[in-house]
């Protein structure tokens, strides 16, 4: 009794299957996943608190294999000469001649690695709701996949290396700029060099500004700090220029991941989106 008939034009009835039968106006349920969806404030507050606790502690939980991370430093070192690049130290040594300025980049290694990565977390939540998930899982999966060359490569920095004569910038000049030197080497996994966090998160935070500032200065200033950025952990002696190419592999494999699953580049995702339940607001944004 609830299914209609519809007489054809040759005689033969046809059984009219309602809609709510076949699905056809169902969404796939990956569909619905990779749809981006207006981020909630409480979520992301608690997702960025825990994941970075967890990051933090599977970081320091992996062994430090002192040995192991001496050799690759030696490694590292003798392929850098072999490519003509081992230029770290002659860098390192002339910043530490100059008191203000390797002070300055002990306290820029220390604070801006994190403050301007919530920084542009916060601007992209607040103003490019629609972009904000896919653009956090670029860094998710960048920081993600260091974890296992942490694992897999433990890699001693240049100021640890033996025989190096590389200048310890923290421990030389008193000053508070990195979890692995001074009194604060006993909370962080020294051996943990390879990759480069500070360039794997520096670089997403300048594509980000340059892809979606407005202003042509900031764009300019986000191309600047990741530039900065790989100054400082060199002149530091806290890396080697190849660490800074083991960072910049983890953001691409970050934004291949994100390719994937949204079908596009964050950046090109709509700035805006309707909240989780259609709210009004989201959709007069989103319109």
């Amino acid at each position: 009794m609830s299914d209609s008939t519809v007489t054809q034009p040759e005689g033969r009835e046809e059984v009219a299957v309602p809609r709510a039968v076949t699905g056809e106006d169902r969404q796939a349920p990956p569909s619905r996943l990779r749809r981006p969806r207006r981020p909630r404030l409480w979520f992301e507050i608690l997702l960025i608190g825990v994941s970075y606790w967890t990051y933090s502690l599977i970081r320091n939980a992996v062994p430090e294999q002192r040995a192991a991370a001496l050799r690759n430093a030696d490694w590292i070192w003798r392929t850098e000469h072999a490519l003509g690049i081992a230029v770290e130290q002659s860098v390192n040594r002339a910043v530490d001649s100059v008191t203000w300025l390797v002070v300055g980049m002990n306290y820029y290694y220390a604070t801006l690695h994190f403050a301007v990565t919530l920084g542009v977390l916060v601007w992209l939540y607040r103003w490019h709701p629609g972009r904000y998930a896919a653009t956090r899982l670029v860094l998710f999966a960048t920081t993600g996949v260091a974890l296992v060359g942490y694992y897999l490569f433990p890699l001693a920095p240049p100021r640890l290396m033996r025989g190096g004569h590389f200048v310890d910038t923290v421990m030389v000049h008193h000053t508070w700029g990195s979890m692995a030197s001074g009194d604060l080497k006993h909370m962080s996994n020294q051996y943990a060099a390879m990759p480069s966090m500070h360039i794997g998160w520096s670089l997403w935070c300048g594509l980000t500004i340059f892809a979606l500032a407005s202003v042509p200065w900031v764009r300019v200033l986000g191309l600047l700090y990741p530039t900065l950025t790989l100054l400082v952990i060199v002149a530091t002696a806290n890396h080697f220029w190849l660490d800074a190419v083991g960072g910049l592999l983890c953001l691409a494999f970050g934004y291949a991941v994100t390719r994937a699953w949204y079908g596009s580049l964050p950046y090109a995702l709509p700035r805006v989106v309707p909240g989780p339940r259609g709210d009004r607001l989201g959709a007069v944004r989103s319109a």
